[in-house]
């Protein structure tokens, strides 16, 4: 999967091709556990540039290092613009991944985070920064696209046709029953994951 289509992401060198609508029901399929990563930052005081621009400029090595080196266990993510932040939602392969990337001398989160600590700080509030972890156990997540480029954690495992065992979002977490509303097609046996 290649990162989102933004602006922020261009600036900082990382480049990918757009998405295309892909028509039809669509789920994702993940074989084990993998880990749910919201991380991102708010600017508190839009005057204090020199607080907030260099916390937006650290996002790209880090995410220009992920998707070169996936082998670091990054799965995949997108971004997302709110109000005064961004937000990146990230999927990874483990949570020792995720903490072997932020705590390494040799990965560039590390720099940043001390960056971060050392000239905007706690006593201010100049910018806000957050992540929540969240660890998903193998079967306990669903997730499905309709009329949607590959997106999310479908992008960033297998993207499969939502249909048979994976028709309705009680069937892809392992119950049964029938679809609410008629598919066509959904009845049909799920076929291989698209790789």
């Amino acid at each position: 999967m290649g990162p989102p289509n933004d602006t922020l992401l261009k600036s900082q060198g990382v480049t990918f091709m757009p998405r295309l609508v892909i028509p039809g029901r669509y789920a994702a399929e993940v074989e084990g556990p993998f880990v749910v990563f919201l991380i991102g930052m708010r600017v508190n005081r839009l005057l204090a540039f020199n607080k907030w621009i260099p916390t937006v400029m650290s996002m790209g090595p880090m995410l220009r290092t992920l998707y070169q080196h996936p082998e670091k266990g990054f799965l995949g993510g997108e971004s997302f613009f709110y109000g005064r932040g961004v937000m990146l939602l990230q999927f990874w392969r483990s949570f020792e991944d995720l903490d072997r990337f932020a705590r390494s001398q040799d990965e560039p989160h590390l720099a940043a985070w001390k960056r971060f600590n050392q000239q905007v700080g706690f006593a201010q509030g100049t910018v806000g920064v957050f992540h929540e972890t969240y660890l998903v156990e193998a079967g306990q997540h669903e997730a499905v696209y309709v009329n949607m480029p590959v997106f999310g954690l479908a992008a960033a495992t297998n993207h499969v046709k939502a249909v048979g065992s994976l028709a309705t979002a009680r069937r892809r977490l392992g119950g049964e029953n029938d679809l609410a509303v008629p598919v066509e097609g959904a009845e049909v046996p799920a076929a291989k994951p698209e790789r």
